[in-house]
């Protein structure tokens, strides 16, 4: 592949809601500029983007892929991401690398819940944007409708620079509003539509959204203003100068059509992206850390060579993949760089454009590019490479936490071997992952965005790896307090020949506020237990709390206070006072009043505004507690906490209740007295599961 200056280099994510036809699109957009040699498509398999096992088998983008299209002296790098909801985070991250957004809307659907949240990232990263209605030769396609949809959701600068020529079934090509001119397409796909007159029935359609855009495209500029004044219009090449502005200070979205399967739209499309959308030299300078200090870097060429991994891929052949982009400098294949994050060396052997799942060799990268290089030693994502010396950073994007976490459990003692190796693997590649042992339930558990997620983490790790793992609920951490209080005698006596065991206290427990853990207070005064036998009264009473009293749950959110005792001069020792609190802590709870606590999560949900209802509806029937609601657009966001136990099988039932057009995240926020209904339920399982351990043992 030739070497592009950054001034010729466009880097394009491709978002929107799933099932909007973002893959489909860029295999389009591919074909039309040569690089593929037919039409590729999603149902075939065999899409440029979409190569992974999962990705083919699920017919859904799962992770963000990158390919090149070459284009009238353009680069275009095209990052197709996920859109639906469990793999969301995939998109944000991969936008770090965009100078410009594709948001893509279902000609049918119009905007849906995730075509917000990729709006949203958009905005965190300052993307210029444009809209491109999808699927318009669909039936009950309709231009007009989706439109509104836009404008209701995003505003009034969302606005067309084309309008299509037919409606569904009849749609073959576009009217381009900026030119006046009409482009039609044929049955074969090619891409390449035909450059002739705009039809009359569609003239003065044309005329009144051509004067909308001049008019929008003036507000902002007074030069075009006082000219649009003047003439009552603007000249073609005044419109794009005063377009192209308002599109890179994101006054305008510009609105497109197109139908990907069909391939109707695509040049218009490549050359919007060459015309209109920045150049990454063209973006304002990207934050830093220079020497530990917060700054900012212009991209350019004409600097030292510095890069940023915003993705890992994990391959079992080539082993591990770094994509990058390059903010400052010329990277030349066999650059020596330092990994300024982890503070080593790393060489990038046989550098890389990305197209797909292969690596196409160049000879060098300017600033601005996307590239990829192999077997990199210590670099993962989120970490800058620079050359020797020079100290930059650049922020690592922030995700969000895993919604729901699974126990993971191998399925013979070979997978056990294997497994940490093949889940560590795997995390490198994906950031919105979190693999841990829980120090209570002694689970190892894996979170991930949604059952889905976790299951294609298992999928994977059979197929790449060959390591056989199960899922299963992860067990609550519930834990124990009192609410009471108590004042107790704890008394260890045990006389055998020779030296004997004594050991007496007199403790005083009482609760603390949620979150408090655990307080020692040692009130003895007079000597009645020598001091050094003090910590050992500590010592059994955390050791006994460590059990719990009614279900074998840690005891937390108490005080013990040791204010008597006695003792015996020979026979009392540390062993002995330890065994007196065991015993003290164990008459405690008969009069504490002790009680379970269980975890209650933090949920959010958006959720198209219809379900809003019979959402609230479930999260009543789940124990939940709504804590706020707000709409923005169609979206209906709702805030709630809810216990833990009643979460375990949310995300298969959100998906039901709302055709999968709904997500959530949770997280931990506290822990809430257990109702005692179901209180005495756990109590009753955790004595049967005692029980039957006993018994096995003997």
């Amino acid at each position: 592949m030739k070497v592009y200056e950054s001034k010729d280099i466009r880097n394009v994510g491709v978002v929107g809601h799933g099932d909007s036809g973002k893959t489909t699109l860029t295999a389009g957009l591919l074909f039309t500029a040569g690089a593929s040699n037919r039409l590729l498509r999603v149902d075939e398999g065999n899409t440029i983007t979409d190569f992974d096992e999962e990705e083919i088998q699920r017919r859904i983008t799962i992770s963000t892929a990158i390919a090149v299209a070459e284009w009238k002296k353009s680069k275009v790098n095209i990052l197709d991401t996920p859109g639906y909801n469990i793999f969301i985070n995939d998109a944000r991250a991969a936008l770090a690398a965009a100078d410009a957004a594709l948001v893509i809307v279902d000609g049918v659907g119009g905007v849906e819940v995730q075509t917000e949240k990729v709006w949203t990232f958009s905005d965190d990263f300052k993307l210029p944007r444009a809209v491109i209605v999808n699927k318009l030769d669909r039936e009950r396609a309709d231009f007009q409708r989706a439109l509104e949809s836009v404008q209701e959701t995003f505003g009034r600068s969302a606005i067309p620079i084309q309008i299509p020529i037919g409606s569904e079934r009849d749609f073959s090509g576009v009217v381009d509003l900026v030119r006046m001119k009409a482009y039609t397409y044929t049955a074969d796909g090619d891409g390449k539509g035909k450059e002739g007159e705009i039809p009359a029935n569609l003239a003065g359609a044309a005329q009144k959204a051509h004067e909308a855009l001049i008019e929008m495209v003036a507000e902002g500029n007074d030069a075009l203003m006082e000219e649009y004044f003047d003439k009552g219009t603007l000249e073609a090449d005044q419109i794009v100068d005063g377009l192209r502005q308002a599109v890179r200070e994101m006054r305008i979205f510009p609105v497109l059509c197109a139908s990907a399967v069909h391939n109707v739209g695509s040049d218009l499309i490549l050359n919007f992206i060459g015309e209109y959308l920045p150049a990454p030299v063209e973006r304002e300078p990207v934050a830093c850390t220079l020497n530990g200090v917060e700054a900012t870097r212009k991209i350019t060429e004409h600097d030292q060579p510095s890069l940023y991994v915003f993705k890992t891929t994990a391959d079992p052949f080539a082993g591990r993949i770094t994509f990058f982009k390059i903010y400052t400098g010329i990277v030349k294949n066999d650059a020596n760089l330092q990994n300024v994050t982890r503070s080593t060396s790393e060489r990038l052997a046989h550098l890389g454009s990305p197209q797909g799942k292969t690596l196409q060799p160049v000879t060098e990268l300017h600033a601005g590019d996307l590239g990829a290089v192999a077997k990199l030693k210590d670099t993962l994502t989120g970490d800058t490479l620079a050359e020797k010396g020079f100290n930059i950073g650049y922020p690592p994007v922030k995700l969000a936490e895993p919604s729901i976490a699974f126990a993971i459990e191998a399925k013979s003692r070979n997978d056990e071997d294997r497994m940490g190796n093949a889940v560590h693997r795997i995390l490198e590649e994906d950031q919105s992952l979190r693999f841990y042992r829980d120090p209570q339930t002694r689970e190892f558990l894996l979170a991930g965005t949604g059952q889905q997620h976790v299951e294609i983490v298992v999928s994977r790790m059979k197929k790449r790896y060959g390591v056989d793992v199960m899922l299963k609920a992860p067990k609550i951490p519930y834990r124990e307090t009192i609410r009471g209080t108590a004042d107790v005698q704890g008394r260890h006596k045990k006389q055998t020949g020779g030296h004997g065991q004594f050991g007496d206290c007199w403790i005083k427990m009482e609760p603390l506020p949620r979150g408090a853990k655990f307080e020692f207070a040692n009130e003895i005064f007079g000597g009645s237990i020598p001091k050094n036998y003090i910590p050992a009264v500590e010592k059994g009473i955390v050791e006994a709390a460590e059990n719990g009293f009614l279900a074998g749950y840690p005891m937390v959110d108490f005080k013990v206070t040791v204010y008597d005792g006695s003792y015996h001069d020979v026979d009392s020792s540390e062993l002995a006072f330890k065994l007196a609190a065991r015993k003290a802590f164990k008459a405690a709870m008969q009069h504490a009043k002790p009680a379970l606590l269980e975890p209650i999560m933090n949920v959010e949900i958006q959720a198209p505004v219809e379900y809003a209802g019979d959402l609230m509806g479930d999260l009543n029937s789940r124990r939940g507690r709504i804590s706020g609601m707000e709409t923005k657009g169609s979206t209906q966001f709702i805030r709630a906490q809810v216990p833990m136990a009643e979460m375990l099988n949310y995300q298969s039932d959100l998906t039901a209740m709302t055709q999968g057009r709904a997500s959530f995240s949770m997280e931990f926020d506290h822990y809430d007295y257990v109702p005692q209904l179901q209180a005495e339920k756990i109590i009753a399982a955790a004595k049967a599961a005692k029980t039957g351990e006993e018994e096995e043992e003997e």
